[in-house]
């Protein structure tokens, strides 16, 4: 399974879950749209380390935040090379 669909995927059962409306998840979807709260996005970082064996937000001191599902999706994928 690709990082992406990694990434969808837990969104998608996170959202479940939480019992939370999903909007689209384009690349260009911004990540404080989507209808995940702050505690879904830490949920989320948390599970994605586990599954990608990487946290990128405590593994690097000058990253920023990403704003966007692609954003926040490659920020993974840097991470894991």
């Amino acid at each position: 399974m690709s990082i992406k669909s990694t990434v969808i995927s837990e969104m998608e059962q996170l959202a479940d879950e939480r019992r939370k409306n999903l909007g689209p998840l384009t690349d260009d979807a911004i990540l404080l749209n989507t209808g995940l709260d702050s505690l879904c996005f830490a949920i989320l970082v948390a599970r994605l380390e586990d599954r990608l064996g990487v946290d990128p937000f405590s593994e690097s001191g000058d990253l920023s935040f990403p704003v966007t599902l692609g954003d926040f999706v490659r920020v993974y994928e840097n991470a894991a090379r």
